[in-house]
């Protein structure tokens, strides 16, 4: 744990402890993991047009709803399981959102059945390397990219719903395929050299 005292992205600062604790353990650091990729690409899309904090403080009530994000139990899931979904406070209770959950978790499927691996899917977008950006001030940093672009494009064409560029950015961000830690921040050398290791 950094000292109290350490320079953090300023996104971060005086949300929550929980919010904190995102950003010095979890965001940007670089994730090659199916099961890690699916479950963050769920919460992105339940964050569309929220911020990220109301996802965070629910995603214990995600895991729990979405059988552990088990992709194979989810896409499975019937009208029963969606009603009892928007009726669980513990979720985003947004029919959309809900069935785009599960309609994810079968093109996710299809796309492991294709390639492997969805990790492996993401990661060749950026060459297999997280991009290692060089950001002095938050307000340098992108919403979207040309990478991020591409793979809202690609997802959307293989049946993904709530993958827009903006929402596939962030994605990006928090799974280390690019490290948008300011320079300043000390965990931006930190996931940096977790890239290289």
């Amino acid at each position: 744990m950094p000292a109290a005292a350490a320079t953090r992205c300023p996104w971060c600062e005086g949300v929550s402890d929980a919010y904190q604790a995102y950003h010095d353990e979890e965001w940007g650091v670089p994730l090659r993991d199916d099961a890690g990729q699916f479950e963050f690409l769920i919460l992105e899309g339940a964050q569309a047009g929220l911020s990220w904090s109301t996802v965070l403080h629910k995603r214990d009530g995600y895991r729990e709803a979405f059988a552990g994000f088990d992709a194979e139990k989810m896409a499975r899931f019937g009208k029963r399981d969606v009603n009892r979904l928007l009726k669980n406070p513990a979720i985003i209770r947004n029919r959309l959102k809900v069935a785009a959950a599960i309609g994810n978790a079968q093109a996710y499927l299809k796309v492991q059945e294709e390639s492997g691996s969805f990790s492996d899917y993401l990661w060749s977008f950026v060459g297999g390397r997280a991009v290692q950006n060089r950001w002095r001030r938050q307000a340098d940093v992108p919403a979207t990219s040309a990478v991020s672009d591409a793979l809202a494009k690609d997802l959307k064409k293989r049946g993904f719903k709530f993958v827009g560029s903006t929402i596939l950015y962030a994605h990006m961000q928090a799974t280390g395929l690019v490290n948008d830690h300011l320079l300043s921040c000390y965990r931006h050398a930190e996931c940096a050299a977790m890239d290289n290791a």
